[in-house]
């Protein structure tokens, strides 16, 4: 059951500054109860953020159901009503807020796309599918909704209070302004995406030294694992032994700048490559599968290759290491340990099985 919006794409920026405005409108001061918050997290990570918000809510409202992927009851706030979701269900794609009383709703009803956008770091760059709106008869349907899938996880109390506000919400017509002040908020809100959408950038803006990839995978913020797939490529540039003692200093200097542009120039524009040492480069290929991450191997050795033209004395030999991984932080040292193991073993390509980066193939 669904409001038959259309549904329309959002970066995760724009769902959390949705998600944060329905949650404020749930801890405003007003005499409209009984109120039902209902939130789907995908994983606790995600929940840990905004956990202490969720305590206030809980305080206030007749019932708060808190689902996600794998919850303990200890990272759920008092008076909260925990589901545990699993991880091959439909609803672990979803991110979810629905609020709703006699004479207010709200909701956001997202789902994960498992692709990004171009944005300053991967998670903000998530893409979803979804629609949100505060309109009460829309947040009824999306209760409802989550009601009958939650129905045989929630204890009775949980939904007796649900059908409480339910009954109470169908004995109260809508309020005849709510599609007014809901263009309104719409409206500030295409602005604020507007103003943080990024510039287009060149090729070289793709390259990010070590603290870069930190900042930019979410090592220093808020990440999870099981949710967005990324292909890492290791890839080690080799050329002959006694290259820069016979050919000089300079022309070694210059051999390296024009690796480093092949590099960068096989990335997307929501890809980033990490200059590890003077001949080893990670390339971080997000929501790429194996195949695909492949194909990006075969272009890099193709452009490496078709530098013989402009330096036909220097013959660079490519090694490459890839996975696929929802695993984070990302495996970096796995794949790193892979691409050593295809320079030792004369393998152009190691492939490491899905999420188990101790065994490495061939290709």
């Amino acid at each position: 059951m669904h409001s038959g919006r259309t549904p329309e794409r959002l970066t995760k920026r724009s769902l959390v500054a949705v998600s944060h405005a329905i949650e404020r409108a749930a801890l405003a001061t007003a005499e409209d109860g009984p109120l039902v918050v209902l939130a789907l997290f995908q994983r606790p990570p995600y929940f840990a953020r905004e956990r202490a918000v969720y305590e206030r809510i809980a305080a206030r409202a007749t019932v708060t159901v808190v689902g996600m992927v794998g919850p303990s009851p200890a990272q759920l706030p008092p008076g909260t009503y925990g589901v545990a979701l699993d991880e091959a269900e439909e609803l672990a794609r979803e991110w979810s807020v629905v609020a709703l009383t006699p004479r207010f709703g709200a909701t956001l009803v997202a789902y994960d796309r498992g692709e990004v956008a171009p944005a300053a770091t991967l998670e903000s760059g998530r893409l979803f599918d979804g629609r949100w709106g505060f309109r009460r008869d829309e947040a009824l349907h999306e209760v409802l909704r989550l009601r009958e899938r939650l129905a045989e996880r929630l204890p009775a109390p949980a939904r007796a209070g649900l059908d409480e506000t339910i009954a109470r919400v169908r004995d109260i017509p809508a309020g005849p302004g709510e599609s007014r002040a809901e263009a309104a908020i719409r409206m500030l809100a295409v602005r604020g995406e507007r103003a943080h959408r990024p510039e287009p950038a060149d090729a070289s803006a793709g390259l990010l030294d070590e603290p870069g990839l930190r900042r930019w995978t979410g090592m220093d913020g808020v990440t999870a694992p099981g949710t967005l797939p990324v292909a890492l490529v290791a890839v080690r540039v080799d050329e002959p032994a006694g290259a820069p003692e016979r050919f000089g200093r300079r022309s070694a200097a210059r051999e390296g700048q024009a690796v480093l542009a092949a590099v960068t120039a096989v990335l997307r524009p929501v890809d980033r490559a990490v200059r590890l040492t003077d001949n080893e480069f990670l390339l971080i290929l997000p929501a790429l599968a194996e195949r695909e991450a492949l194909t990006v191997v075969g272009r890099l050795h193709e452009a490496i290759g078709g530098l013989a033209r402009s330096y036909p004395f220097v013959a660079f030999s490519v090694h490459a290491a890839v996975t696929v991984t929802t695993r984070r932080p990302l495996p970096v040292a796995e794949v790193r340990h892979a691409v050593e193991w295809a320079v030792r073993e004369g393998v152009p390509v190691a492939t490491l099985a899905p999420e188990n980066a101790a065994t490495a193939g061939s290709r």
